[in-house]
């Protein structure tokens, strides 16, 4: 077997699977729980000033059959006293020494804020810290979470303050409700983290009550925008994930979250950059057992791949991101419908004639049933038929062999700039 042990800029586990500071990290009865379900690390719900959480607080979108595609929530920090959190972290490493235990942060922007809290957790035996610069709710209109998250100068200068008496590696954690997420991952860089995580929540409202008008959830009949992750989230925190290892300023290891519910999603994010994964909503949603089938999936991927270590997935498929200046303007794919599995539902046909371009023909035929066909001169490889039929197989994405030479956007441009003549390609 391929071997699964994480180092995190020294923080290191048994496996890359680390539950995210939220809910299901909230005491040493639940991290114990998960280490013995079989989790790698833990990042312990986030300390600070305790503040009173509200009723209700959770809600979850489901899209076709499919239960929390996405989960929204308006909780804070945590509820209970600093000392509590602090004795039940130190009796748990005690318990489980190999395992991580990073622990989440957040307070005032303020220089003496920062040491007093670092020191204190510290002292009890963590692994690391975290910085919550990222919770979009509840806690930004003090002045913190996301408030500070999206500021690059108040990142830059509280991961400092953090590290100034640190003695343990400082992960800030970025928030994702800003235009250009490297821009603070870099500030945090700057102010000597060593590592980043990512993505937090995302501002959301999970639903409005058609009947009783209120939003979804409420509280005494008020409603307040809360925090989105879940299913739904994963293509943005990949996006943002991927844009940050391929940034040559951000020269840190990344912790990937967000949308994270099985073994395939972990190495998705681990081919675009990320050292490790942190999962909360699937533990919520399905319990810390899931955890099982992540270790056991992630192991048969690597040997199946012939690959010895999990750290050797890191990164791989960072080159193949780019700019779309840099697409290849002249590769070309055309749908192919399998007519032997195509079983005539005629969406693709639909989708095509009305929200496409129009190149899938209903073909007559007499000497049998009607069949579709798709005029690939017409073609553009959208893939749109390919993502609404209901049928595996029935229909083929094909690459078409191009006499033209490879050119993207940006050489076309130079060009066009440099001879002021429109570019004019011939076939080889």
């Amino acid at each position: 077997m391929a071997d699964l042990s994480h180092n995190l800029a020294g923080i290191k586990s048994p496996n890359p699977f680390w539950l995210a500071s939220a809910p299901p990290t909230n005491s040493g009865y639940q991290v114990q729980r998960a280490f013995e379900a079989g989790w790698g690390g833990a990042v312990w719900k986030t300390l600070g000033d305790p503040i009173l959480n509200v009723s209700s607080r959770f809600a979850a979108v489901s899209f076709n059959g499919q239960r929390v595609a996405g989960f929204n929530n308006i909780e804070l920090i945590t509820d209970r006293p600093l000392e509590v959190n602090l004795k039940e972290i130190y009796e748990t490493k005690k318990r489980f020494p190999h395992h991580a235990i990073v622990v989440s942060l957040m307070v005032e922007p303020k220089q003496e804020k920062w040491h007093e809290i670092v020191k204190r957790v510290e002292d009890v035996g963590v692994d690391g810290l975290e910085l919550n610069f990222g919770c979009p709710h509840g806690m930004a209109e003090r002045g913190m979470g996301s408030a500070s998250g999206q500021v690059p100068e108040l990142v830059e200068k509280q991961t400092y303050w953090a590290k100034e008496v640190a003695n343990t590696p400082v992960i800030v954690k970025l928030t994702p409700n800003i235009t250009d997420i490297t821009v603070t991952a870099e500030a945090a860089v700057r102010g000597g983290a060593d590592a980043v995580s990512m993505i937090n929540t995302i501002n959301s409202l999970a639903g409005v009550d058609l009947d009783s008008w209120n939003t979804i959830p409420h509280v005494a009949g008020k409603g307040a925008h809360g925090g989105y992750c879940g299913p739904a989230v994963k293509p943005i925190a990949l996006n943002m994930v991927a844009e940050c290892a391929r940034n040559p300023h951000i020269n840190v290891p990344i912790s990937g979250m967000g949308g994270v519910s099985n073994w395939q999603d972990a190495v998705e994010f681990m081919l675009m950059g990320a050292r490790g994964v942190q999962v909360c909503t699937a533990a919520m949603h399905h319990g810390f057992r899931i955890v099982e089938d992540m270790i056991d999936g992630l192991n048969n991927y690597l040997d199946a791949k012939g690959i010895a270590s999990v750290s050797d997935l890191v990164g791989k498929a960072v080159p193949k991101f780019s700019d779309w200046g840099n697409l290849d303007l002249n590769y070309k794919v055309v749908a192919s419908i399998n007519t032997d599995v195509c079983i005539n539902c005629n969406k693709c046909h639909i989708a095509c004639e009305d929200t496409s371009h129009q190149c899938i023909d209903m073909v007559k035929n007499p000497n049998g049933k009607d069949y579709l066909k798709v005029r690939e001169e017409d073609c553009v490889g959208c893939n749109l038929c390919s993502i609404v039929c209901p049928v595996d197989g029935a229909i083929d994405m094909i690459e078409i062999a191009n006499e033209l030479p490879p050119m993207t956007w940006n050489e076309r441009q130079a060009v066009l700039q440099s001879t002021g003549c429109e570019v004019t390609i011939v076939k080889k």
